[in-house]
């Protein structure tokens, strides 16, 4: 049995938009890719990046459930922007790794990138009470050297 013309006009039709649907959603105007995002990179293939984001879809989830009840000046608000800013940085970082050294971006350096931020984030909260003279202060700031030093041991 012969397709009628019309069952050939529909399923040509339908080609034509599972095929042109892509090219029809672009113009001009359509926001381009942004190159220093890690999401375009090789980096975002790797253990350490999906560690970050992990770290960051949690403070995110945690965030979107304080701003319902507290303002932006809640001390817990704070801390999670401050820790996802670090986030952010860390994502740059990894980011900026060369495709040859996308070895070096395992989930241990994404958990040592993680605890670092943590480590950084209560290293903040102290220094919002206390001098840097203090003996907490001090003690914080040497954690956060040592993960640091570790993280670019493995980077470097």
């Amino acid at each position: 049995m012969k397709p009628s013309l019309d069952y050939m006009g529909y399923a040509l039709i339908l080609l034509l938009l599972v095929f042109a649907a892509p090219l029809l959603g672009q113009t001009s105007d359509a926001k381009k890719p942004d190159p220093t995002k890690v999401s375009g990179n090789i980096a975002a293939a790797t253990p350490a990046y999906a560690e970050l984001l992990l770290r960051k879809t949690e403070l995110l989830s945690e965030l979107e459930s304080l701003v319902i009840e507290y303002t932006n000046d809640f001390p817990r608000v704070k801390e999670i922007r401050y820790a996802l800013a670090l986030i952010e940085r860390d994502f740059g970082r990894i980011g900026r790794v060369k495709p040859a050294d996308s070895g070096k971006l395992t989930l241990a350096l994404g958990k040592l990138m993680v605890r670092k931020v943590e480590l950084e984030s209560d290293l903040w909260k102290l220094q919002g009470n206390y001098k840097d003279e203090h003996p907490d202060v001090k003690r914080a700031k040497r954690r956060v050297e040592i993960y640091e030093t570790a993280v670019s041991e493995i980077l470097n």
